[in-house]
Protein backbone atom coordinates (compact mmCIF):
# COMPACT_ATOMS: atom_id res chain seq x y z
CA UNK A 1 0.00 0.00 0.00
CA UNK A 2 2.86 2.54 0.71
CA UNK A 3 3.96 2.65 -2.93
CA UNK A 4 0.18 3.45 -4.28
CA UNK A 5 -0.70 6.15 -1.16
CA UNK A 6 2.65 8.30 -2.02
CA UNK A 7 1.42 11.37 -3.95
CA UNK A 8 2.74 14.85 -4.55
CA UNK A 9 -1.51 15.85 -5.09
CA UNK A 10 -3.50 17.64 -2.88
CA UNK A 11 -6.91 16.40 -1.75
CA UNK A 12 -9.21 19.10 -3.75
CA UNK A 13 -7.11 18.29 -6.58
CA UNK A 14 -7.53 14.38 -6.50
CA UNK A 15 -11.14 14.87 -5.63
CA UNK A 16 -11.90 17.11 -8.85
CA UNK A 17 -9.39 14.69 -10.97
CA UNK A 18 -11.22 11.81 -9.23
CA UNK A 19 -14.28 12.89 -10.49
CA UNK A 20 -13.21 14.28 -14.38
CA UNK A 21 -12.34 10.76 -14.50
CA UNK A 22 -15.39 9.28 -13.81
CA UNK A 23 -17.80 11.54 -15.44
CA UNK A 24 -15.22 10.61 -18.62
CA UNK A 25 -16.36 6.22 -18.17
CA UNK A 26 -19.33 7.71 -18.12
CA UNK A 27 -19.37 9.41 -21.21
CA UNK A 28 -18.28 5.99 -22.66
CA UNK A 29 -21.38 4.30 -21.43
CA UNK A 30 -23.14 6.78 -22.71
CA UNK A 31 -21.77 6.17 -26.31
CA UNK A 32 -21.87 2.56 -26.01
CA UNK A 33 -25.93 2.44 -24.57
CA UNK A 34 -26.82 5.10 -27.55
CA UNK A 35 -24.72 2.92 -30.71
CA UNK A 36 -26.18 -0.62 -28.98
CA UNK A 37 -28.43 -2.44 -31.21
CA UNK A 38 -30.07 -5.18 -28.26
CA UNK A 39 -32.44 -4.05 -25.48
CA UNK A 40 -29.74 -5.95 -22.99
CA UNK A 41 -27.69 -3.29 -23.61
CA UNK A 42 -30.03 -0.03 -24.16
CA UNK A 43 -32.30 -0.57 -22.03
CA UNK A 44 -31.19 -3.06 -19.38
CA UNK A 45 -27.61 -1.65 -18.77
CA UNK A 46 -25.91 -5.28 -19.04
CA UNK A 47 -22.74 -3.40 -19.43
CA UNK A 48 -19.34 -2.34 -17.60
CA UNK A 49 -16.98 0.25 -19.16
CA UNK A 50 -14.32 1.21 -17.10
CA UNK A 51 -10.28 2.76 -17.68
CA UNK A 52 -7.37 0.89 -16.56
CA UNK A 53 -3.96 2.38 -16.25
CA UNK A 54 -0.74 1.20 -18.07
CA UNK A 55 -0.55 -1.52 -15.51
CA UNK A 56 -4.03 -2.51 -15.63
CA UNK A 57 -5.20 -1.48 -12.69
CA UNK A 58 -9.15 0.09 -12.71
CA UNK A 59 -8.71 3.50 -11.28
CA UNK A 60 -12.47 4.44 -12.90
CA UNK A 61 -15.39 2.72 -13.84
CA UNK A 62 -19.11 3.88 -15.68
CA UNK A 63 -21.52 4.38 -12.52
CA UNK A 64 -23.46 2.01 -14.13
CA UNK A 65 -22.31 -1.22 -14.11
CA UNK A 66 -22.95 -4.62 -13.40
CA UNK A 67 -20.80 -5.88 -10.29
CA UNK A 68 -19.38 -9.21 -11.76
CA UNK A 69 -17.94 -7.33 -14.93
CA UNK A 70 -16.33 -4.46 -12.26
CA UNK A 71 -14.34 -7.20 -10.86
CA UNK A 72 -13.86 -9.21 -14.01
CA UNK A 73 -12.51 -6.15 -16.52
CA UNK A 74 -8.71 -5.65 -15.17
CA UNK A 75 -8.39 -9.85 -14.74
CA UNK A 76 -9.26 -10.27 -18.82
CA UNK A 77 -7.18 -7.40 -19.53
CA UNK A 78 -3.91 -9.09 -17.92
CA UNK A 79 -5.16 -12.07 -19.96
CA UNK A 80 -5.24 -10.17 -23.04
CA UNK A 81 -2.08 -8.20 -22.36
CA UNK A 82 -0.04 -12.17 -21.62
CA UNK A 83 -1.36 -13.18 -25.69
CA UNK A 84 0.15 -9.64 -27.28
CA UNK A 85 2.25 -7.92 -24.73
CA UNK A 86 1.93 -4.19 -24.52
CA UNK A 87 5.03 -3.56 -26.51
CA UNK A 88 3.46 -5.70 -29.66
CA UNK A 89 0.46 -3.00 -29.62
CA UNK A 90 -0.10 -0.58 -31.67
CA UNK A 91 -2.57 2.07 -32.35
CA UNK A 92 -5.81 1.12 -33.68
CA UNK A 93 -5.74 -2.22 -31.95
CA UNK A 94 -8.67 -3.92 -30.17
CA UNK A 95 -8.74 -7.18 -29.02
CA UNK A 96 -12.12 -9.12 -27.60
CA UNK A 97 -12.73 -12.65 -26.17
CA UNK A 98 -16.42 -14.38 -24.40
CA UNK A 99 -13.91 -16.65 -22.89
CA UNK A 100 -15.56 -17.74 -20.21
CA UNK A 101 -12.83 -18.75 -17.71
CA UNK A 102 -11.22 -15.20 -18.83
CA UNK A 103 -14.08 -13.18 -18.99
CA UNK A 104 -17.31 -12.79 -17.06
CA UNK A 105 -17.67 -16.46 -16.23
CA UNK A 106 -19.78 -17.14 -19.53
CA UNK A 107 -19.74 -17.07 -23.36
CA UNK A 108 -22.84 -14.27 -23.58
CA UNK A 109 -20.22 -11.41 -22.38
CA UNK A 110 -17.96 -10.03 -24.74
CA UNK A 111 -14.70 -8.09 -23.59
CA UNK A 112 -13.36 -5.36 -25.89
CA UNK A 113 -9.96 -4.25 -24.92
CA UNK A 114 -8.20 -0.76 -26.73
CA UNK A 115 -4.70 0.44 -25.95
CA UNK A 116 -4.56 4.47 -25.29
CA UNK A 117 -1.80 5.71 -26.82
CA UNK A 118 -0.48 9.21 -26.06
CA UNK A 119 3.10 10.43 -27.66
CA UNK A 120 3.52 7.25 -28.86
CA UNK A 121 3.34 4.82 -25.50
CA UNK A 122 0.67 3.15 -23.98
CA UNK A 123 -0.77 5.87 -20.79
CA UNK A 124 -3.99 3.55 -20.42
CA UNK A 125 -6.86 1.10 -22.03
CA UNK A 126 -10.66 1.38 -22.17
CA UNK A 127 -12.48 -1.84 -21.25
CA UNK A 128 -16.36 -2.44 -22.23
CA UNK A 129 -18.62 -5.61 -21.37
CA UNK A 130 -21.70 -6.57 -22.51
CA UNK A 131 -24.02 -8.99 -23.03
CA UNK A 132 -24.16 -10.14 -26.52
CA UNK A 133 -27.80 -10.79 -27.52
CA UNK A 134 -27.14 -14.31 -28.86
CA UNK A 135 -23.38 -16.39 -29.15
CA UNK A 136 -25.16 -19.73 -31.31
CA UNK A 137 -25.44 -23.06 -29.68
CA UNK A 138 -28.32 -23.87 -27.40
CA UNK A 139 -28.86 -20.12 -26.56
CA UNK A 140 -28.70 -18.01 -23.02
CA UNK A 141 -29.66 -20.60 -20.52
CA UNK A 142 -28.82 -23.42 -18.17
CA UNK A 143 -29.65 -27.14 -19.75
CA UNK A 144 -26.53 -27.74 -21.56
CA UNK A 145 -24.09 -30.38 -20.21
CA UNK A 146 -20.64 -28.79 -21.64
CA UNK A 147 -19.44 -25.55 -22.76
CA UNK A 148 -19.71 -26.72 -26.56
CA UNK A 149 -23.29 -26.59 -26.49
CA UNK A 150 -23.61 -22.93 -25.25
CA UNK A 151 -22.32 -21.02 -28.34
CA UNK A 152 -19.01 -19.26 -30.32
CA UNK A 153 -15.94 -19.06 -28.18
CA UNK A 154 -13.66 -16.83 -29.01
CA UNK A 155 -9.89 -16.72 -28.19
CA UNK A 156 -8.31 -13.85 -27.26
CA UNK A 157 -7.92 -12.46 -30.76
CA UNK A 158 -7.82 -9.03 -32.51
CA UNK A 159 -10.70 -6.97 -33.71
CA UNK A 160 -9.05 -4.62 -35.09
CA UNK A 161 -5.26 -4.26 -36.06
CA UNK A 162 -4.17 -0.80 -36.48
CA UNK A 163 -7.64 0.18 -37.55
CA UNK A 164 -8.03 -2.41 -39.77
CA UNK A 165 -11.28 -4.51 -39.07
CA UNK A 166 -10.31 -8.95 -39.01
CA UNK A 167 -13.43 -9.61 -41.50
CA UNK A 168 -12.97 -13.09 -40.88
CA UNK A 169 -13.54 -12.75 -37.27
CA UNK A 170 -16.83 -10.93 -38.14
CA UNK A 171 -17.69 -13.12 -40.64
CA UNK A 172 -17.71 -16.68 -38.07
CA UNK A 173 -19.22 -14.10 -35.66
CA UNK A 174 -22.31 -13.64 -37.95
CA UNK A 175 -22.44 -17.43 -39.19
CA UNK A 176 -22.71 -19.00 -35.88
CA UNK A 177 -25.91 -16.30 -34.35
CA UNK A 178 -29.14 -15.98 -34.67
CA UNK A 179 -29.57 -12.15 -35.23
CA UNK A 180 -26.19 -11.48 -36.39
CA UNK A 181 -26.74 -7.83 -37.12
CA UNK A 182 -27.69 -7.48 -33.44
CA UNK A 183 -25.18 -9.20 -32.25
CA UNK A 184 -22.50 -7.41 -34.42
CA UNK A 185 -24.16 -4.00 -33.95
CA UNK A 186 -24.00 -4.36 -30.18
CA UNK A 187 -20.36 -5.39 -30.84
CA UNK A 188 -19.05 -2.48 -32.57
CA UNK A 189 -20.94 -0.69 -29.94
CA UNK A 190 -18.23 -1.83 -27.94
CA UNK A 191 -15.68 -0.77 -30.63
CA UNK A 192 -17.24 2.79 -30.73
CA UNK A 193 -17.28 3.20 -27.23
CA UNK A 194 -13.80 2.56 -27.07
CA UNK A 195 -12.90 5.18 -29.72
CA UNK A 196 -14.63 7.76 -27.35
CA UNK A 197 -12.67 6.77 -24.83
CA UNK A 198 -9.11 7.09 -25.80
CA UNK A 199 -10.02 10.42 -27.61
CA UNK A 200 -11.79 12.07 -24.32
CA UNK A 201 -8.64 10.15 -22.17
CA UNK A 202 -6.43 12.33 -24.36
CA UNK A 203 -8.45 15.59 -23.43
CA UNK A 204 -8.47 14.96 -20.37
CA UNK A 205 -4.64 14.32 -20.05
CA UNK A 206 -3.87 17.47 -22.19
CA UNK A 207 -6.36 19.81 -19.90
CA UNK A 208 -4.51 18.68 -16.91
CA UNK A 209 -0.79 18.49 -18.82
CA UNK A 210 -0.45 15.17 -17.66
CA UNK A 211 2.05 12.83 -19.70
CA UNK A 212 0.82 9.50 -17.65
CA UNK A 213 -1.67 8.56 -15.31
CA UNK A 214 0.41 6.98 -13.11
CA UNK A 215 0.82 9.23 -10.38
CA UNK A 216 -2.91 10.26 -10.54
CA UNK A 217 -4.08 6.13 -10.28
CA UNK A 218 -1.64 5.26 -7.35
CA UNK A 219 -3.79 8.28 -5.61
CA UNK A 220 -6.61 7.10 -6.24
CA UNK A 221 -5.96 3.52 -5.74
CA UNK A 222 -4.14 4.21 -2.85
CA UNK A 223 -7.17 6.46 -1.13
CA UNK A 224 -9.92 3.83 -1.66
CA UNK A 225 -7.60 1.02 -0.32
CA UNK A 226 -7.06 2.82 2.81
CA UNK A 227 -10.66 3.91 3.60
CA UNK A 228 -11.53 -0.01 2.95
CA UNK A 229 -8.98 -1.36 5.89
CA UNK A 230 -10.07 0.74 7.98
CA UNK A 231 -13.70 -0.24 7.44
CA UNK A 232 -12.61 -3.71 7.52
CA UNK A 233 -10.66 -3.05 10.74
CA UNK A 234 -13.36 -1.94 12.98
CA UNK A 235 -15.02 -5.56 11.81
CA UNK A 236 -15.19 -8.12 14.99
CA UNK A 237 -11.71 -10.47 14.18
CA UNK A 238 -12.06 -13.90 13.01
CA UNK A 239 -13.39 -16.62 10.81
CA UNK A 240 -17.08 -16.83 10.17
CA UNK A 241 -18.81 -18.90 8.17
CA UNK A 242 -22.06 -20.24 6.62
CA UNK A 243 -23.41 -23.05 4.61
CA UNK A 244 -26.95 -22.30 2.78
CA UNK A 245 -28.65 -24.81 0.66
CA UNK A 246 -29.56 -23.60 -3.52
CA UNK A 247 -31.17 -25.18 -6.31
CA UNK A 248 -28.51 -26.97 -8.90
CA UNK A 249 -30.47 -27.81 -11.67
CA UNK A 250 -31.52 -31.61 -10.96
CA UNK A 251 -31.00 -31.43 -7.06
CA UNK A 252 -29.67 -28.91 -4.24
CA UNK A 253 -26.04 -27.97 -4.01
CA UNK A 254 -24.93 -26.34 -0.84
CA UNK A 255 -22.52 -23.57 -0.53
CA UNK A 256 -19.73 -22.95 2.12
CA UNK A 257 -17.84 -19.86 3.24
CA UNK A 258 -15.05 -19.51 5.90
CA UNK A 259 -14.77 -15.90 6.12
CA UNK A 260 -11.64 -14.37 7.94
CA UNK A 261 -11.42 -10.82 9.11
CA UNK A 262 -7.56 -10.65 9.98
CA UNK A 263 -6.51 -6.93 11.22
CA UNK A 264 -7.83 -4.80 8.14
CA UNK A 265 -7.44 -7.42 5.33
CA UNK A 266 -10.35 -10.14 4.58
CA UNK A 267 -10.28 -14.07 3.12
CA UNK A 268 -13.18 -15.65 1.45
CA UNK A 269 -12.71 -19.36 1.14
CA UNK A 270 -15.15 -21.45 -0.19
CA UNK A 271 -13.57 -24.54 0.76
CA UNK A 272 -17.03 -27.64 1.49
CA UNK A 273 -18.90 -26.23 -1.40
CA UNK A 274 -20.37 -28.88 -3.63
CA UNK A 275 -18.89 -29.68 -7.06
CA UNK A 276 -20.00 -28.69 -10.61
CA UNK A 277 -23.35 -30.17 -12.01
CA UNK A 278 -24.16 -31.11 -15.68
CA UNK A 279 -25.69 -28.23 -16.21
CA UNK A 280 -24.99 -24.92 -17.03
CA UNK A 281 -24.90 -23.28 -13.75
CA UNK A 282 -21.44 -23.56 -12.78
CA UNK A 283 -19.67 -20.89 -11.94
CA UNK A 284 -15.66 -19.62 -13.44
CA UNK A 285 -13.79 -18.31 -10.83
CA UNK A 286 -13.82 -15.05 -12.40
CA UNK A 287 -17.26 -14.40 -11.47
CA UNK A 288 -16.94 -15.74 -7.93
CA UNK A 289 -14.09 -13.09 -7.18
CA UNK A 290 -16.35 -10.77 -8.42
CA UNK A 291 -19.26 -11.27 -6.25
CA UNK A 292 -16.98 -11.33 -3.70
CA UNK A 293 -15.61 -8.30 -4.25
CA UNK A 294 -19.02 -6.76 -4.68
CA UNK A 295 -20.37 -8.46 -1.48
CA UNK A 296 -17.90 -6.55 1.00
CA UNK A 297 -17.65 -3.46 -1.04
CA UNK A 298 -21.10 -3.24 -0.76
CA UNK A 299 -21.05 -3.60 3.21
CA UNK A 300 -18.09 -1.03 3.67
CA UNK A 301 -17.65 1.50 1.09
CA UNK A 302 -20.81 1.45 -1.10
CA UNK A 303 -20.77 5.03 -1.66
CA UNK A 304 -16.83 5.31 -3.25
CA UNK A 305 -16.50 5.28 -6.36
CA UNK A 306 -15.16 1.64 -7.84
CA UNK A 307 -11.66 1.14 -8.70
CA UNK A 308 -8.94 -1.54 -7.76
CA UNK A 309 -7.81 -0.16 -4.40
CA UNK A 310 -10.75 -1.22 -2.68
CA UNK A 311 -10.92 -5.02 -3.49
CA UNK A 312 -6.89 -5.28 -2.31
CA UNK A 313 -7.15 -6.33 0.86
CA UNK A 314 -9.59 -8.75 -0.67
CA UNK A 315 -8.46 -12.42 -0.82
CA UNK A 316 -11.00 -15.34 -2.65
CA UNK A 317 -10.28 -19.01 -2.80
CA UNK A 318 -12.21 -21.66 -4.04
CA UNK A 319 -11.38 -25.10 -4.59
CA UNK A 320 -10.44 -26.14 -8.23
CA UNK A 321 -13.50 -28.52 -9.23
CA UNK A 322 -16.04 -27.15 -7.29
CA UNK A 323 -19.13 -25.04 -8.44
CA UNK A 324 -18.01 -21.52 -7.63
CA UNK A 325 -14.23 -22.73 -9.22
CA UNK A 326 -15.38 -24.53 -12.47
CA UNK A 327 -13.22 -25.91 -14.76
CA UNK A 328 -13.14 -26.61 -18.90
CA UNK A 329 -15.28 -27.95 -20.25
CA UNK A 330 -17.86 -27.53 -17.74
CA UNK A 331 -21.26 -25.34 -18.43
CA UNK A 332 -21.81 -21.70 -17.53
CA UNK A 333 -24.25 -20.20 -19.45
CA UNK A 334 -26.32 -20.03 -16.15
CA UNK A 335 -23.87 -18.93 -13.88
CA UNK A 336 -25.40 -15.74 -12.16
CA UNK A 337 -27.80 -18.09 -10.99
CA UNK A 338 -25.29 -19.79 -8.44
CA UNK A 339 -23.45 -17.17 -8.22
CA UNK A 340 -25.67 -14.20 -7.06
CA UNK A 341 -25.82 -16.41 -4.32
CA UNK A 342 -22.17 -15.50 -3.00
CA UNK A 343 -23.43 -12.37 -1.54
CA UNK A 344 -26.08 -13.26 0.88
CA UNK A 345 -23.56 -16.35 1.96
CA UNK A 346 -21.24 -13.65 2.94
CA UNK A 347 -23.78 -11.73 4.50
CA UNK A 348 -25.11 -14.40 6.50
CA UNK A 349 -21.20 -14.94 7.45
CA UNK A 350 -20.84 -11.45 8.73
CA UNK A 351 -24.01 -11.20 10.54
CA UNK A 352 -22.33 -11.58 13.43
CA UNK A 353 -19.20 -9.30 13.09
CA UNK A 354 -21.34 -6.43 11.25
CA UNK A 355 -24.87 -6.84 12.20
CA UNK A 356 -25.87 -3.30 11.49
CA UNK A 357 -24.61 -3.65 7.66
CA UNK A 358 -26.23 -7.04 6.42
CA UNK A 359 -29.79 -7.66 5.16
CA UNK A 360 -31.71 -9.97 4.73
CA UNK A 361 -31.65 -12.35 1.73
CA UNK A 362 -33.49 -10.55 -1.44
CA UNK A 363 -35.90 -12.67 -3.87
CA UNK A 364 -32.80 -11.96 -6.68
CA UNK A 365 -33.51 -11.07 -10.45
CA UNK A 366 -34.62 -13.58 -13.10
CA UNK A 367 -33.34 -13.85 -16.01
CA UNK A 368 -35.09 -15.91 -19.45
CA UNK A 369 -34.24 -16.13 -22.91
CA UNK A 370 -37.07 -16.04 -25.27
CA UNK A 371 -35.98 -17.76 -29.03
CA UNK A 372 -38.83 -17.15 -32.23
CA UNK A 373 -40.00 -15.52 -34.95
CA UNK A 374 -41.85 -12.74 -35.13
CA UNK A 375 -45.28 -12.10 -36.91
CA UNK A 376 -43.51 -10.72 -39.85
CA UNK A 377 -41.48 -13.68 -40.39
CA UNK A 378 -37.97 -11.68 -38.44
CA UNK A 379 -35.87 -14.03 -36.11
CA UNK A 380 -35.76 -12.37 -33.02
CA UNK A 381 -33.61 -13.68 -29.13
CA UNK A 382 -34.03 -11.61 -26.53
CA UNK A 383 -33.43 -11.46 -22.79
CA UNK A 384 -36.54 -11.12 -20.64
CA UNK A 385 -35.75 -9.64 -16.56
CA UNK A 386 -38.10 -9.18 -13.93
CA UNK A 387 -36.78 -8.66 -10.39
CA UNK A 388 -38.12 -9.90 -7.24
CA UNK A 389 -38.38 -8.02 -3.81
CA UNK A 390 -35.27 -7.03 -2.08
CA UNK A 391 -34.35 -7.95 1.35
CA UNK A 392 -35.26 -5.76 4.19
CA UNK A 393 -32.87 -3.87 6.20
CA UNK A 394 -32.26 -2.45 9.70
CA UNK A 395 -34.29 0.57 9.86
CA UNK A 396 -35.31 0.02 6.01
CA UNK A 397 -37.94 -2.05 4.51
CA UNK A 398 -37.21 -4.04 1.04
CA UNK A 399 -37.92 -2.13 -2.06
CA UNK A 400 -40.14 -4.14 -4.09
CA UNK A 401 -39.21 -5.81 -7.44
CA UNK A 402 -35.47 -4.75 -6.98
CA UNK A 403 -32.46 -6.81 -8.26
CA UNK A 404 -29.98 -7.80 -6.29
CA UNK A 405 -27.22 -8.41 -6.03
CA UNK A 406 -26.87 -7.37 -9.45
CA UNK A 407 -28.72 -4.21 -10.83
CA UNK A 408 -30.51 -5.06 -14.34
CA UNK A 409 -33.22 -2.20 -15.35
CA UNK A 410 -36.68 -3.74 -17.05
CA UNK A 411 -37.39 -3.48 -20.49
CA UNK A 412 -40.57 -1.48 -21.18
CA UNK A 413 -43.59 -3.04 -22.06
CA UNK A 414 -43.42 -1.53 -25.46
CA UNK A 415 -40.34 -1.83 -26.36
CA UNK A 416 -40.51 -5.84 -25.15
CA UNK A 417 -43.48 -6.07 -27.50
CA UNK A 418 -42.74 -4.38 -30.32
CA UNK A 419 -39.28 -6.20 -30.64
CA UNK A 420 -40.98 -9.52 -30.10
CA UNK A 421 -44.37 -9.66 -31.03
CA UNK A 422 -45.53 -11.08 -27.99
CA UNK A 423 -47.98 -9.29 -25.21
CA UNK A 424 -47.54 -8.52 -21.39
CA UNK A 425 -50.81 -9.32 -20.41
CA UNK A 426 -50.37 -8.11 -17.33
CA UNK A 427 -47.76 -6.86 -14.75
CA UNK A 428 -48.50 -6.59 -10.60
CA UNK A 429 -47.16 -7.24 -6.90
CA UNK A 430 -47.80 -9.96 -5.44
CA UNK A 431 -49.38 -9.41 -1.95
CA UNK A 432 -47.78 -10.73 0.86
CA UNK A 433 -44.94 -11.92 -0.94
CA UNK A 434 -42.55 -9.85 1.28
CA UNK A 435 -40.80 -11.70 4.23
CA UNK A 436 -42.63 -10.30 7.23
CA UNK A 437 -40.51 -8.68 10.14
CA UNK A 438 -40.22 -5.13 11.76
CA UNK A 439 -38.98 -4.23 8.54
CA UNK A 440 -40.70 -5.68 5.63
CA UNK A 441 -38.91 -7.87 2.58
CA UNK A 442 -39.92 -6.13 -0.56
CA UNK A 443 -42.63 -7.66 -2.97
CA UNK A 444 -42.35 -10.31 -5.80
CA UNK A 445 -44.60 -9.57 -8.79
CA UNK A 446 -46.58 -11.15 -11.33
CA UNK A 447 -45.96 -11.11 -15.16
CA UNK A 448 -48.27 -12.99 -17.77
CA UNK A 449 -46.84 -13.23 -20.63
CA UNK A 450 -48.83 -14.43 -24.11
CA UNK A 451 -47.21 -15.86 -27.20
CA UNK A 452 -48.65 -14.32 -30.30
CA UNK A 453 -45.98 -14.76 -32.61
CA UNK A 454 -47.75 -17.15 -34.36
CA UNK A 455 -44.89 -19.55 -33.82
CA UNK A 456 -43.98 -21.31 -31.50
CA UNK A 457 -41.79 -19.48 -28.99
CA UNK A 458 -38.78 -20.96 -26.55
CA UNK A 459 -38.05 -20.07 -23.33
CA UNK A 460 -34.57 -20.47 -21.41
CA UNK A 461 -34.79 -20.08 -18.03
CA UNK A 462 -32.21 -19.97 -15.34
CA UNK A 463 -34.45 -19.54 -11.93
CA UNK A 464 -33.72 -19.89 -8.58
CA UNK A 465 -35.41 -19.09 -4.97
CA UNK A 466 -37.90 -21.86 -6.22
CA UNK A 467 -37.24 -24.62 -3.46
CA UNK A 468 -35.21 -22.49 -1.01
CA UNK A 469 -36.94 -18.83 -0.08
CA UNK A 470 -35.02 -15.33 0.64
CA UNK A 471 -34.75 -16.25 4.16
CA UNK A 472 -35.20 -13.41 6.56
CA UNK A 473 -32.42 -12.77 9.48
CA UNK A 474 -33.04 -11.54 12.91
CA UNK A 475 -36.10 -12.68 13.52
CA UNK A 476 -37.65 -11.75 10.32
CA UNK A 477 -39.73 -14.17 8.08
CA UNK A 478 -39.23 -15.66 4.68
CA UNK A 479 -40.13 -14.16 0.96
CA UNK A 480 -42.32 -15.95 -0.87
CA UNK A 481 -41.21 -18.37 -3.78
CA UNK A 482 -40.62 -17.61 -7.56
CA UNK A 483 -42.59 -19.41 -9.57
CA UNK A 484 -42.79 -20.43 -13.56
CA UNK A 485 -46.17 -21.52 -15.34
CA UNK A 486 -47.02 -22.11 -18.79
CA UNK A 487 -50.66 -22.56 -19.91
CA UNK A 488 -51.87 -22.84 -16.21
CA UNK A 489 -49.46 -25.73 -15.14
CA UNK A 490 -46.14 -24.72 -13.34
CA UNK A 491 -43.17 -25.71 -14.93
CA UNK A 492 -39.29 -25.98 -14.28
CA UNK A 493 -37.68 -22.10 -13.99
CA UNK A 494 -34.54 -23.73 -15.74
CA UNK A 495 -33.80 -25.25 -19.13
CA UNK A 496 -35.83 -25.18 -22.54
CA UNK A 497 -39.70 -24.88 -22.81
CA UNK A 498 -41.82 -24.30 -25.56
CA UNK A 499 -44.55 -22.12 -25.79
CA UNK A 500 -47.17 -22.90 -28.25
CA UNK A 501 -49.46 -20.05 -30.08
CA UNK A 502 -51.48 -18.17 -27.55
CA UNK A 503 -50.18 -20.00 -24.59
CA UNK A 504 -49.73 -17.61 -21.49
CA UNK A 505 -46.83 -18.10 -19.63
CA UNK A 506 -46.67 -16.85 -16.15
CA UNK A 507 -43.86 -15.79 -14.06
CA UNK A 508 -44.35 -15.37 -10.34
CA UNK A 509 -41.07 -13.41 -9.12
CA UNK A 510 -39.56 -14.58 -5.59
CA UNK A 511 -40.44 -12.03 -2.02
CA UNK A 512 -37.27 -10.65 0.17
CA UNK A 513 -36.59 -11.75 3.35
CA UNK A 514 -37.84 -9.87 6.60
CA UNK A 515 -35.35 -8.33 9.37
CA UNK A 516 -36.59 -8.54 13.04
CA UNK A 517 -39.69 -9.53 14.86
CA UNK A 518 -42.49 -9.14 12.93
CA UNK A 519 -44.51 -8.33 16.10
CA UNK A 520 -42.62 -5.11 16.40
CA UNK A 521 -43.72 -3.50 13.32
CA UNK A 522 -44.77 -0.11 13.43
CA UNK A 523 -48.77 -0.16 13.54
CA UNK A 524 -49.11 2.54 11.29
CA UNK A 525 -46.69 0.99 8.80
CA UNK A 526 -48.77 -2.07 8.70
CA UNK A 527 -52.14 -0.03 8.31
CA UNK A 528 -50.36 1.73 5.45
CA UNK A 529 -49.26 -1.83 4.22
CA UNK A 530 -52.34 -2.68 4.37
CA UNK A 531 -54.15 0.41 2.70
CA UNK A 532 -51.34 -0.07 -0.16
CA UNK A 533 -52.42 -3.80 -0.93
CA UNK A 534 -48.32 -4.64 0.08
CA UNK A 535 -49.98 -6.77 3.10
CA UNK A 536 -53.61 -8.68 3.37
CA UNK A 537 -55.39 -7.76 6.03
CA UNK A 538 -55.18 -11.91 6.86
CA UNK A 539 -51.76 -11.47 7.37
CA UNK A 540 -51.66 -8.11 8.93
CA UNK A 541 -54.16 -9.42 11.77
CA UNK A 542 -51.90 -12.98 11.82
CA UNK A 543 -48.56 -12.37 11.60
CA UNK A 544 -47.94 -8.44 12.30
CA UNK A 545 -51.28 -9.19 15.32
CA UNK A 546 -52.39 -5.64 13.41
CA UNK A 547 -56.25 -4.80 14.59
CA UNK A 548 -57.91 -2.00 12.40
Amino acid sequence: MDDVSRTSLDAVSLGIMWDRLVALTDEIVSTLVRSSFSTIVYESYDLTCCVLDADTQTIAQGTFGIPAFIGSAPVTARHMLAKFPPETLREGDIIVTNDPWLGTGHLFDITVMRPVFRKGRIVAYTVSITHLPDIGGAGFGSAAKEVYEEGLRLPILKLYEEGRRNELVVEIIRTNVRVPEQTMGDIMANVACSEVGARELNAFMDEYDLDDLTELSAAIRGQSERQMRAKLAEFKQGTYRNRIKVEGFAEPVELAVALTIDGDGVTADFNGTTGCVRAGVNVPFCYTNAMVLHAIKSLTLPSIPNNQGSGAPITTQAPPGCILNAQPPMPTGGRHAMGHFVTPLIYGALSEAAPEAVQADSGMMNLITFQGTRTDDRPFSALYFAAGGYGALEGLDGWSTLPHPSNMAVVPVEVWESLTHTTILDKRLEIDSGGPGQWRGGLGQVVRLRNDTGHILVSLGMGNRTLYPAKGIFGGGEGRLRRHEIAGSEVHAKGRLEIQPGEVMTIVEAGGGGYGDATARDHDAVAADVANGLVSTDAARDVYGWED
